[in-house]
């Protein structure tokens, strides 16, 4: 077997990582960690260091570690057929059984999966059809899309142009032209702190309705969100916001996008985050919690009024020209009719608004009352706590302190666990597994506390 070292070596000298510091990487100033194995909500690296994943890898593994009925269906299809297209009206067992699988348990009114591969190729799939929808009515000009700052759903051209987060736009030419932002639903970091959450929701619907009467509301295509914004720093909505700007949206003829690719498949405790807040989407984009990150898969789920026009379109020019080599691939599919049986079977939707109402609760009881927190949130399996230089005054440490890395290296070193530090703010996120017990639920609360301690005193 070779030795850590050297995977070490090859690591640095062959492999890019994403979202990392490539020069401090390939210096060796920060660390290369071989996985190795898992099962349930813990990750075994080579060394034989067991650690919780309290963030499900990348907020993905929702049915946790291990699973080896979903490990069998993609043997199983691997020896019966590994590969084949889906172009031209070609299938296999699996993606047409998981089409209707995921129509099964989808909102109301939605008609069709289209697949890929990640949330961010799930998007870029969304803006063409959007554009298509568009030239086939006869409305060249309604192209623009509206996304929100701090949303994130994705890092291409297009989908991170639609990410409202700035390391993804700095030095890379984003966001495009035909990509706005508005103001995030994010409460705690209100510019005016004497606003109730009614007053919030209304500030954020009369930003929307200026940008709307500021660009033409013929000039704009469809608006995208997540039903709870993640990477932006893991925010549910106010009270009330998603029907105030849905209204907007009805009004405008603006499509509404529902970005699931973190709260599809039970991150809320329901099925879908739309279900969750009572969106009506138009789209919902689709990834992680598909096949649990057992193998790469994404989707589209289609609307009606917008699969309507699609069809039209095609009898007009003939096939629609949009397809990847690995759409509907059957080894993801496979996986993904597996991963959805087993939420079913072992009723991890319940249990992820369940426990993870207890972990939100046990972190608010544990920490709400330090100085430096200023905000414990969450909904379903996600947590996240903020902290700040100063509660009362609600200022914010100089990001140059790193004080949100700080504690989640702390919680990685002391208890093993691991948390993740999200960017723009000092805020620590967990999202782990559906199938966290309470007792690995308090034990990650208890080690977020003596991290906090550990860093912040």
């Amino acid at each position: 077997m070779l030795k850590n070292d050297q995977l070490d070596q090859w690591d640095r000298e062959n492999f890019f990582h994403p979202s990392t510091h490539l020069a401090q990487h390939a210096r060796g100033e920060s660390p290369t960690r071989v996985i190795k194995t898992a099962s349930g909500v813990y990750i075994e690296d080579r060394d034989g260091t067991r650690l919780l994943d309290a963030f499900a890898g990348l907020y993905c593994v929702n049915v946790g570690y291990g699973r080896q009925e979903i490990a069998e269906a993609i043997a199983d299809q691997a020896r019966e057929l590994a590969y084949y297209h889906s172009y031209v009206g070609h299938g296999t067992e699996a993606s047409i059984t998981l089409s209707k699988m995921i129509l099964d348990r989808a909102p109301k009114n939605m008609s069709k999966v289209y697949f890929g591969l990640g949330g961010s190729d799930a998007n870029e799939t969304n803006i063409k059809l959007i554009w298509y929808y568009n030239n086939i009515l006869g409305r060249p000009q309604k192209k623009k899309i509206i996304s929100r700052w701090r949303g994130y759903h994705g890092s291409g051209l297009v989908t991170g142009s639609l990410t409202g987060l700035e390391l993804f736009h700095r030095k890379f030419d984003l966001p495009i032209d035909q990509v706005l932002h508005t103001e995030a639903p994010y409460y705690y970091r209100r510019a005016n702190q004497d606003q109730s959450e009614a007053e919030f929701v209304a500030h954020c619907v009369a930003e929307l309705e200026a940008l709307i009467e500021r660009e033409g509301a013929d000039t704009i295509a469809a608006f995208i969100g997540e039903p709870v914004l993640g990477t932006g720093g893991i925010v549910p909505p106010p009270a009330g916001y998603w029907p105030a700007i849905q209204a907007v949206l009805k009004a405008n003829d603006i499509l509404l996008v529902a970005d699931e690719v973190v709260t599809g498949f039970g991150r809320l405790g329901t099925m879908f985050g739309s279900d969750h807040y009572g969106i009506e989407p138009d789209i919902i984009t689709i990834a992680k919690g598909l096949t649990s990150a057992y193998a790469p898969l994404s989707g589209s789920i289609i609307g009606d009024r917008v699969w309507s026009v699609l069809e039209r379109g095609t009898d007009e020019n003939g096939p629609i020209g949009h397809g990847w080599t690995y759409s509907a691939h059957p080894i993801g599919a496979a996986a993904g009719v597996a991963n959805l049986q087993l939420l079913d079977d072992l009723n991890l939707v319940a249990n992820a608004g369940e426990t993870g109402a207890y972990l939100n609760a046990s972190m608010a009881e544990a920490l709400a009352a330090h100085p430096n927190v200023g905000d414990v949130r969450g909904e379903g399996m996600l947590c996240a706590v903020e902290f700040v230089k100063d509660r009362d005054g609600r200022v914010f440490f100089d990001a140059a302190d790193k004080i949100g890395p700080q504690i989640s290296a702390k919680l990685l070193e002391q208890d093993k666990i691991i948390a993740r530090a999200m960017p723009q703010g000092d805020i620590l996120g967990f999202a782990p597994p559906f199938c966290l017990t309470r007792e690995e639920a308090d034990r990650v609360v208890a080690g977020t506390l003596r991290a906090v301690t550990a860093v912040l005193g």
